[in-house]
């Protein structure tokens, strides 16, 4: 089995993968805060994060795949004051805040479900792993390295840092932090609390009017933002794990503050691999609901939202998604959704065909190399852009085979049946069949291609030839053989 190879964020540099124990993976990735319905912005990872799941099971590890739901502790603005995000939507939708999260973590799975994310193996809440957080809240207060200050806790980064990097994983320095922040005001609410401005929190106090507290050494209260992932990613995945999964922007404060509470609590790095995913981006700009920019799953699902002039499956949003290396941004169109739709739709195409492919003798056209340049694609950092664009040529050989212009025999069939199987549908996880759009497409087509063939039959030879050809202008071939017309999409 050939190397893995991924980009570790920490190192900035693409490191050979191997794993802390032989043939079992333990990977930690920030699932949603479920305050709102899931937009494009919530797909990318998910989806990058499945893809590089499926490819460790696929060279042979058993993996352990923790995402989490974030349902207290992460305040508007990402900070450490200000309301819960959940209970500013609570207020309102004017439900519990439970309810708020419960509503929308079945919303967010069922997109997940749709667009062919496997469930992860541990699905861990905040609010349910209360208790682990206040323990390791009081094992980093132990070392010397977070203090109580009006009921709060805060972690000490001057502390930490004596002996310690904070700013190892996304390149900050601390000094430099220290001096933006002092050009802050010292007055905002709770900054006074603090020794200095960049300690965060561990515990925040509540208000009385704060819906969701619990009981604490401290008082009534609830956790932080950052603490919760420290925490549930050492229950479930040990003091040191494989991998932990993100985006670009939890890369700072999120996931600096999670190293710097797991080398406090334990003295070593929490993940052996830091893989971040870039942004999704509408005009530019990152798409969040914060920012009021998103376009929902469902409304691109449905077609509903101002920017589409039609809907588009799950699967197209798929491929959109792995078209491009998930460390490159990739900017929101309809134009580029409809590129994908239409190159997703040849694949889908040439899959079908594969039934349908004369076995001869003798194979004029192999495979072997399309199977190493996959495999070679996948191992060199999860490259799917350039694995897809192997596909297309695979897609490509079929199409010829099936006009007639190479053969194939029995095992070059074999073989490229299995690149379909196990990378198209298996790994990139799109499904078997032809989406609907393409099934309606194909109805569409069969009732031209019987209309020129009447045309042809009345010798109405002009009608049957600006039927070929306005459907060749649509990016479409039909084509002519003793045994009737078939079409196929043309291939760039």
């Amino acid at each position: 089995m050939s190397n893995l190879y991924l980009y570790n964020t920490l190192t900035k540099k693409e490191e050979l993968f191997e794993s802390i124990f032989p043939n079992t993976v333990g990977m930690y990735v920030c699932g949603p805060t479920v305050y709102g319905e899931p937009h494009l912005g919530h797909v990318r990872g998910p989806i990058v994060f499945d893809v590089l799941r499926k490819y460790l099971i696929h060279k042979g590890y058993q993996v352990r795949f923790v995402r989490n739901i974030t349902d207290v502790g992460h305040l508007v603005g990402d900070a450490d004051e200000g309301e819960d995000k959940l209970q500013k939507q609570a207020k309102i939708e004017k439900l519990e805040p439970m309810e708020i999260a419960q509503t929308y973590t079945d919303m967010y799975n069922e997109v997940m479900d749709n667009i062919g994310v496997l469930r992860p193996s541990i699905e861990p809440k905040a609010s349910g792993h209360i208790i682990e957080q206040i323990e390791m809240i009081q094992n980093i207060i132990s070392k010397g390295l977070a203090y109580v200050s009006n009921e709060s806790v805060y972690f000490d980064v001057l502390a930490y840092n004596e002996n310690h990097n904070y700013g190892e994983l996304s390149g900050r320095v601390l000094e430099d932090l220290l001096a933006g922040a002092g050009n802050q005001s010292r007055e905002l609410e709770g900054q006074s609390e603090k020794r200095n401005p960049n300690d965060f929190a561990l515990w925040k106090k509540a208000s009385p009017e704060h819906i969701m507290q619990w009981s604490s050494p401290w008082g009534k209260g609830f956790p932080g933002w950052h603490i919760e992932c420290s925490a549930m990613s050492a229950k479930y995945l040990g003091e040191e794990f494989d991998i932990h999964g993100g985006g670009m922007d939890l890369l700072f404060p999120h996931h600096e503050c999670e190293i710097a509470q797991s080398r406090a609590a334990h003295n070593h790095q929490p993940a052996k691999f830091w893989v971040h995913h870039n942004m999704i981006t509408i005009n530019g700009q990152k798409m969040a609901k914060s920012l009021n920019n998103g376009v929902t799953v469902k409304q691109l699902f449905d077609g509903s939202h101002p920017l589409l002039s039609k809907s588009f499956s799950p699967q197209t949003l798929r491929f959109f998604v792995l078209q491009a290396h998930y460390r490159g941004t990739l900017d929101f169109s309809e134009e580029a959704l409809m590129a994908s739709e239409k190159g997703l739709a040849r694949l889908q195409s040439a899959s079908s065909l594969l039934s349908k492919l004369k076995i001869s003798d003798i194979s004029s056209i192999q495979f072997d190399d399309i199977v190493q340049e996959i495999e070679n694609c996948l191992d060199h950092d999860i490259n799917t852009p350039q694995a897809i664009a192997q596909l297309f040529e695979a897609a490509r050989r079929v199409n010829l085979i099936n006009d007639g212009r190479e053969t194939i025999n029995a095992e070059e069939l074999k073989k490229v049946n299995s690149i379909f199987s196990v990378y198209f549908r298996g790994i990139l996880g799109i499904t078997d069949s032809v989406n609907n759009e393409t099934s309606h497409l194909d109805s569409i087509l069969n009732v031209l291609i019987d209309l020129r063939l009447q045309a042809k039959l009345d010798k109405n030879f002009a009608l049957s030839d600006a039927i070929r050809d306005k459907v060749k202008a649509s990016g479409i071939e039909i084509m002519d053989s003793k045994d009737g017309s078939t079409w196929r999409f043309i291939d760039n």
